[in-house]
């Protein structure tokens, strides 16, 4: 019978208990065994020499014993000071020297200025991802997964419309209960999305049979894609663990970069990379606020400054939490006990500031929600209107942003007036209106410009879809205004049903701005069936 090494010691002290019973019951698994040592002081106490029936119940016992390491009654825990550390210490997962994590780490390796950047984002949230990774005794290297994911940015907005630190795209963020309203975003508020990208990581963990690397890669890929990956190569008698599965090439540089951290943090003195130093303690607390409340009050009661609290919590995308929840700041683990007595000491009427709005000739439940930078389903909540009827004279009790707008720097709105107006080269702004009908792709053409680089410019991912009157940046390298070499011809086009500029710009190649110039036109208003446009089209090109 093979026995395990650590086992002999219970072996031995099973056998010499033989000497005070006849017989052993067999302990379950799940049963602590308790061996009582022999009294070895008393040199006269009788012996007795055990049958081969109990040596065998003795070893059937001592094989049965969970696997245990010797213990050592003096040793300490292990105390690290830097949670990069802690995390060095319990790396587990076996880091095969291929081309593909070589390839990776030297990347890294080469750019110690990016590690330093993550780092100082991740410093802030790293300990508290630790600790609930820790708790449902997840592997470690887990925690390194929001570097490839979003470079620790919880603001990060991919190509494929993922957003937050662990990059949830909308259908798995619903599927995993992060709330996604006009007034929060949970994708990425930290902990409510860290605790969700680890029930998706269980679960993926489950659902592929136990292998760590396809759960991580099929968090990248979807579990769909994976599951039939290893379908094809059970079909064709092939291994099917992940370095053997043909996957999508993203996603098979994902788990290399992920082995790659590992093996840096692990061996960082080898590679001489050093880690920027993160605190092994708590270093945020989170707080619930129980009712909405303006961000300004809050950092006042947290005694912070406003933009502040706001980058600590950016799932919330207006200047005041959901009406209907959730309400909960991370704060300084500093701030948490006087936060949370100035909260209870605050009044329902000082958490919030109100304006009285009366309905005026013209006015839009859409228009007045937007004036207010309000949503629409905010207004009817709190005005108790059904549907969009509503009356000349009406008054409706509006919330309102205790300071200026501009001063919540990291509200949806704001952060994408930023983005818009980044500098892009030489290149100049214009400013396009979204139609009835617009697509990112169809004015990405009119204007002859990239489309994930109009997506980025507002923003956006490329398949997000527009709304009527939104406004998007375009940069432009070569001026509207500039002639082209060709033949030119005035064309009279009449406007069909689903027409846009964008559409008739991008079928004629000419430029949206210029049909608005030539024909005199409000880019705000649309288009009519059967409106008369004039164009100078160059029929060389068209």
């Amino acid at each position: 019978m093979y026995i395990k090494k650590n086992n002999i010691v219970i072996l031995v002290s099973a056998l010499i208990a033989l000497a005070g019973c006849s017989s052993t019951p067999i302990a379950s698994n799940d049963t602590e065994m308790v061996v009582s040592a022999p009294n070895l002081n008393n040199a006269n106490s009788p012996s007795k020499i055990a049958s081969p029936s109990e040596v065998v119940d003795a070893l059937t016992l001592a094989a049965l014993q969970p696997e245990v390491g010797s213990i050592d009654l003096d040793e300490e825990p292990m105390e690290f000071d830097d949670v990069w550390n802690r995390i060095s210490y319990q790396l587990s997962i076996e880091i095969p020297q291929n081309r593909q994590v070589v390839t990776e780490r030297n990347w890294y390796a080469k750019h110690p200025s990016y590690i330093t950047r993550v780092a100082k984002r991740a410093e802030p949230f790293l300990h508290f991802i630790v600790e609930e990774i820790e708790k449902r005794e997840m592997p470690i290297e887990l925690a390194l997964l929001p570097i490839v994911e979003s470079a620790f940015d919880p603001f990060a907005y991919s190509h494929g419309r993922a957003s937050g630190l662990w990059q949830f795209i909308p259908g798995t963020g619903n599927r995993f209960k992060l709330k996604q309203t006009w007034w929060y975003d949970g994708r990425r508020d930290v902990a409510a999305s860290t605790r969700a990208a680890l029930d998706y990581l269980s679960f993926l963990h489950k659902t592929l049979d136990g292998d760590w690397l396809n759960a991580i890669a099929a968090y990248n890929s979807g579990e769909g894609r994976v599951l039939r990956a290893i379908k094809r190569n059970r079909k064709r008698h092939l291994p099917t663990d992940f370095w053997s599965l043909d996957l999508p090439r993203e996603t098979s540089a994902y788990v290399p970069k992920l082995l790659a951290l590992s093996d840096l943090l692990k061996r960082s003195e080898e590679f001489k990379v050093s880690w920027y130093p993160i605190a092994n303690e708590p270093a945020i607390s989170v707080i619930d606020a129980k009712k909405q409340i303006d961000i300004a009050k809050a950092a006042e009661l947290a005694d912070m400054e406003l933009n502040e609290l706001h980058k600590m919590n950016p799932g919330y995308n207006q200047w005041a939490t959901d009406p209907n929840g959730p309400h909960k700041f991370i704060v300084p683990i500093d701030k948490a006990e006087s936060f949370k007595a100035n909260l209870n000491a605050l009044s329902d009427s000082e958490r919030m500031a109100w304006t009285r709005y009366v309905v005026r000739s013209g006015d839009t439940l859409g228009g007045i929600a937007a004036k207010h930078k309000v949503s629409i389903a905010a207004l009817r909540d709190i005005n108790k209107i059904k549907g969009n009827m509503i009356r000349v004279k009406q008054a409706l009790m509006v919330p309102t942003s205790s300071q200026a707008i501009d001063n919540y720097e990291l509200t949806a709105d704001n952060r994408l007036v930023k983005t818009q107006n980044k500098k892009r080269g030489s290149s100049t702004k214009e400013t396009y209106i979204v139609k009835s009908g617009d697509t990112l792709w169809d004015i990405s053409k009119a204007y002859k410009v990239n489309l994930r680089s109009l997506a980025k410019w507002n923003g956006m991912a490329p398949t997000d879809p527009l709304k009527p009157g939104k406004k998007l940046a375009i940069w432009t390298k070569t001026p509207t205004s500039e002639k082209q070499n060709g033949v030119v011809r005035k064309v009279t086009y009449k406007v069909r049903n689903g027409d846009s500029l964008a559409r008739i710009a991008q079928k004629f190649k000419v430029n949206v701005t210029d049909i608005a110039k030539w024909n005199k036109l409000d880019t705000k208003k649309y288009l009519q069936p059967g409106q008369a446009l004039k164009l100078f089209v160059d029929v060389t090109r068209s």
